[in-house]
């Protein structure tokens, strides 16, 4: 089975730096999009950053210039650098991999960003 598997969360001060990064288990090839998704309490999942095979990238408008994100095709895995971090950066960040018309998921890693 699947699985996805996360790490780099924390807390760190406005204007920090943290990378988060998945990984793969089991049998799963050739994914074609991977991508970070952030949840905060009472809201909505947010698309935060998506990257497709090739390097093509999406970012949503509040992280441009601060957050990107990268894949290693070989592995199968992905990374999101997030810098100059803000308090609004706060959420459980979520891996996802996109692969076989199926949608994966990690467990989710909380991201605190303290002013």
């Amino acid at each position: 089975q699947v699985q996805l598997v996360e790490s780099g969360g924390g807390l760190v001060q406005a204007g920090g730096s943290l990378r988060l990064s998945c990984a793969a288990s089991g049998r799963i090839f050739s994914v074609n999009i991977m991508g970070w998704y952030r949840q905060v309490p009472g809201k909505e999942r947010e698309l935060v950053a998506r990257i497709i095979t090739g390097g093509s990238t999406y970012y949503v408008d509040s992280v441009k210039g601060r957050f990107t994100i990268s894949r290693d095709n070989a592995k199968n895995t992905v990374a999101l650098q997030m810098n100059s971090l803000k308090p609004e950066d706060t959420a459980v960040y979520y891996c996802n991999f996109q692969h076989l018309g199926l949608n994966y998921w990690g467990q989710g890693t909380q991201v605190t960003v303290s002013s």
